[in-house]
């Protein structure tokens, strides 16, 4: 009896030893190393090859990857903006390209919530322009695969591309876009990109992926000018809890507007506000004409300025709530004069808000940054630059 137990405890202890080695060897073989970035800016086609290359060099001994080969890939986006424009649809043409002829382990699905549930990896990508003194320096790409069922990143990389003759120009969804989209599942997204290889992808982002197909088709078929169909997507979006974000919100106010529905439109504008609130930050896109405080004379864009500006005022009195309403401008001209013009601005702005809620007086402060927080940093004064003018309006505590 006593020589039976010592051998069944001595079995078992090997079938335990054997299993911890193999899984030991499948944990390396998984987390292969990721080589180190290229300090070395290189064209940005070569930089995408480049980082795409680094990125599935790090996937030959993952458990799984090549027998369970399907990627799902989250449209790619700038960092800072959340904006996609014609230089993050290249790079994710580029890497899906790359991907699928010279790796053919992977196939590349449709982001559809159905190809969610099949895929085994989520694949995302940002640009990110690195402000260095006067105009611009490299660009940075990250890319990250995600595994789907375990939520985490499992490959990362990074490569670094010359700024040269790449096109910013925003799609026209984010072209139109009354406010800067970036909100927490904007700012997950960027974090699971930057994550590295063996860390969990950012929750938040994951929780709402399952909502995201949605989103992404409301976007295309408003840039192909199929504002009915777009509405109907964003309202199916809205309906569920994982849908209170801007991009939503922005999109039923474009559509509404370009179907319009004008009552429609400003109640979509005032559930941006109130977003705004909730989150403490709102950056509203009011362009004005050049050198001055004078809106934007084309009234098909500075038209609804004076309905912004009254639901702005309107949410933020009834939320007893304190704004700093900062002004930014452009990278055109000498420091001093845009110092001095973002704060006339915000000024601008301030007085309007004041006019509407005499309340705000007590409640409001202007500042001005000049172009010290540009997002894009182009000074070239259009549509892809259009961020860097905005007015930021900044919840704050009524004692600071």
């Amino acid at each position: 009896m006593m020589m039976t137990t010592i051998h069944l405890t001595k079995r078992r202890f090997q079938a335990a030893l054997s299993s911890a080695a193999l899984l030991l060897t499948l944990a390396v073989a998984g987390c292969a190393t990721p080589p180190a970035p290229s300090a070395t800016e290189l064209p940005f086609d070569e930089a995408v090859l480049q980082a795409t290359d680094a990125l599935m060099a790090q996937t030959g001994g993952m458990g799984g990857f090549l027998s369970k080969r399907s990627v799902v890939l989250d449209p790619m986006i700038q960092a800072g903006t959340g904006q996609q424009n014609v230089a993050t649809q290249t790079l994710q043409r580029r890497v899906a390209d790359r991907m699928s002829t010279k790796h053919e382990a992977v196939e590349i699905l449709p982001f559809q919530k159905d190809n969610l549930a099949k895929a085994t990896y989520l694949l995302t990508g940002t640009l990110t322009r690195r402000p260095v003194g006067t105009a611009s320096g490299p660009l940075k790409i990250q890319l990250a695969l995600t595994d789907l069922r375990s939520g985490t990143v499992a490959a990362q990389s990074s490569g670094l591309a010359r700024d040269q003759g790449v096109d910013y120009t925003p799609l026209v969804y984010d072209q139109d876009s009354p406010v800067l989209a970036q909100d927490r599942v904007v700012e997950g997204y960027v974090r699971t990109t930057a994550t590295p290889a063996g860390q969990r992808a950012d929750a938040y982002y994951l929780e709402r992926l399952a909502i995201a197909p949605v989103i992404t088709e409301a976007a295309s078929l408003y840039n192909a000018a199929r504002y009915q169909e777009a509405l109907a997507q964003y309202n199916a979006a809205a309906a569920v809890p994982a849908g209170d974000q801007l991009r939503v919100l922005s999109g039923i106010y474009l559509s509404s507007v370009k179907l319009d529905r004008p009552a429609d439109a400003e109640q979509a504008f005032a559930k941006i506000v109130d977003y705004g609130i909730r989150n403490k930050q709102l950056g509203v896109k009011f362009l004005f004409n050049p050198g001055s405080t004078v809106f934007w004379s084309d009234a098909k864009v500075s038209g609804p300025y004076g309905m912004w500006l009254q639901q702005i005022a309107r949410l933020s009195t009834q939320a007893a709530v304190c704004l700093d309403v900062v002004g930014h401008t452009s990278r055109t001209g000498s420091e001093p004069v845009n110092d001095a013009l973002s704060l006339q601005r915000a000024n601008a702005i301030r007085q309007k808000l004041v006019a509407e809620s005499a309340v705000l007086a007590d409640r409001t402060r202007a500042s001005g940054r000049g172009f010290r927080e540009n997002i894009i940093g182009s000074g070239s004064d259009d549509a892809v630059d259009a961020l860097d003018r905005r007015v930021e309006f900044k919840i704050v505590g009524c004692g600071a």
